[in-house]
């Protein structure tokens, strides 16, 4: 069997936890490498060194160690976050088939997310989300789902595959404990057919494209996500303008600035709980001027970790 291999650098120095029988954290980070893969894709494609390739850039998105101020969070993220944070590295796939993969990666979120963490989960492709969205259906806890993507991700299967990166939010859509979902950036052609954002609008979901969000501003997207149940945030690394993020495989002008994508996550943090948060999608071999994408990956993460946890005095993270 595959195991959990330790990651070249920790997120932020936190102290590498390898072992699910010592996973006692309030923040835990998590590689998940791979989902299903499609026949017609490489695999493994370069999406898989993302978890390692926005870690060693933690030196220039945040110092953690406590002695650094954060002029984003107007406090100091060592001082804000709770002595147990543990990065627990990648689960990567090598020979194993990928429903044993699959379970793997659902039965460790599950063992993170029932011990009350707060999980960041580090893909790999967009297909990264469904373990950790079995493993809220497992233990029951309710949640609602906020996407930034340049894409709907409503596909059904493909090709027979139905835990692929095309359709991680028609998953979300057939499980009890997803109450709803928000969707925030979508635009061009993408990979949707008029079926598919058909179902999506059946099923309920607020769809908010780029261009409404430049015309409406965040108000629109915040008051369409109830403040009465706790969060999880998927983030598509392409959701956000190729200026921000240009590390990914399908790049789409117009997307979200990074800052209004920082102030989205600010002010989700700081109203309601945040169970967990996935930034997926990024392509290391994409990011070479100067590693921006992985460095705002990295910024953004630890701007929803740093205002949830600001926020503890004044109501429970989880």
């Amino acid at each position: 069997m595959d195991t959990t291999t330790a990651p070249a650098r920790p997120f932020i120095d936190f102290p590498v936890v390898l072992d699910p029988a010592r996973w006692q954290a309030d923040v835990a980070v998590i590689g998940i490498t791979h989902s299903e893969p499609y026949a017609f894709d490489e695999q493994p494609n370069d999406q898989t060194r993302a978890p390692d390739a926005i870690r060693a850039q933690s030196g220039l998105f945040c110092y953690g160690d406590g002695k650094h101020f954060d002029f984003d969070l107007d406090a100091d993220l060592g001082a804000v976050l709770p002595p147990r944070r543990i990065d627990c590295g990648n689960l990567s796939r090598g020979a194993e088939p990928y429903d044993a993969y699959f379970e793997r990666a659902t039965g460790a979120l599950e063992i993170l997310l029932r011990g009350g963490a707060q999980v960041f989960v580090l893909g790999g492709d967009h297909g990264a989300t469904i373990p950790v969205l079995n493993a809220l259906e497992r233990i029951g806890r309710p949640v609602y789902i906020v996407h930034v993507d340049a894409h709907l991700d409503w596909r059904q299967e493909v090709g027979g595959v139905r835990r692929g990166y095309s359709s991680p939010l028609y998953w979300a859509s057939t499980l009890k404990c997803v109450a709803g979902m928000t969707q925030i950036g979508l635009r061009g052609t993408g990979s949707a057919r008029p079926g598919e954002v058909a179902a999506a609008r059946a099923y309920g979901s607020n769809l908010f494209s780029a261009r409404a969000l430049r015309a409406g501003g965040l108000g629109p997207v915040l008051d369409s996500i109830p403040t009465d149940l706790p969060l999880y945030v998927t983030i598509d690394a392409d959701g956000l303008d190729p200026s921000v993020a240009p590390g990914v495989m399908a790049p789409a002008p117009g997307g979200l600035g990074y800052g209004e994508t920082a102030e989205l996550l600010t002010v989700l943090a700081r109203r309601q709980p945040v169970v967990g948060l996935d930034i997926v999608e990024i392509a290391p071999k994409f990011d070479a001027t100067n590693a921006i994408t992985c460095i705002s990956a990295g910024r953004l993460i630890t701007t929803l970790m740093g205002h949830s946890w600001a926020a503890r005095a004044r109501r429970p993270i989880l």
